[in-house]
């Protein structure tokens, strides 16, 4: 799940705590048939650029 916000909106604790509480649960069920795990990136907006790939933001910005 990629979520982006402005640099100065980044600290949204209560927000990221839930979706990535949601992320574990869908993980956990998604494990039960073989599903792909879920993961929550929280990307500043100024981050994003035409040479960007989402693997590259999603290991550089991922929520642990």
């Amino acid at each position: 799940m990629l979520e982006t916000k402005a640099e100065n909106e980044m600290t949204i604790v209560a927000k990221k705590n839930a979706v990535m509480k949601w992320c574990k649960h869908a993980s956990g069920h998604a494990a039960t048939y073989g599903g792909k795990r879920w993961q929550y990136v929280l990307i500043p907006h100024d981050a994003i650029a035409e040479n960007m790939t989402l693997d590259g933001l999603a290991m550089k910005y991922a929520a642990n």
